[in-house]
């Protein structure tokens, strides 16, 4: 197959790691390990008022082993397939 382009890859990788959150959150009762999360990483909310709208942006990223595991796993399919 051909090569795909940047957005397939991110899709698949926000894929990955909603699938690898969802099946650690599942096995977490069962394999504790698998729910041990790194720290957050992102921005804090910035809200710009303009008295007719008001913005607030942020981002905050938090991973967990299975999420990582799932990220990899995209990847891994990214390239391979």
């Amino acid at each position: 197959m051909g090569r795909r382009g940047l957005g397939f890859l991110i899709v698949l990788l926000v894929v990955g790691g909603l699938l690898g959150s969802l099946i650690g959150t599942a096995l977490g009762n069962i394999w504790p390990f698998i729910n041990q999360g790194l720290p957050p990483i992102g921005f804090e909310t910035v809200t710009i008022d303009l008295a007719v709208i008001i913005f607030t942006f942020g981002l905050t990223l938090k991973f967990n082993v299975a999420s990582t595991i799932g990220l990899f796993l995209a990847l891994f399919f990214y390239f391979k397939l």
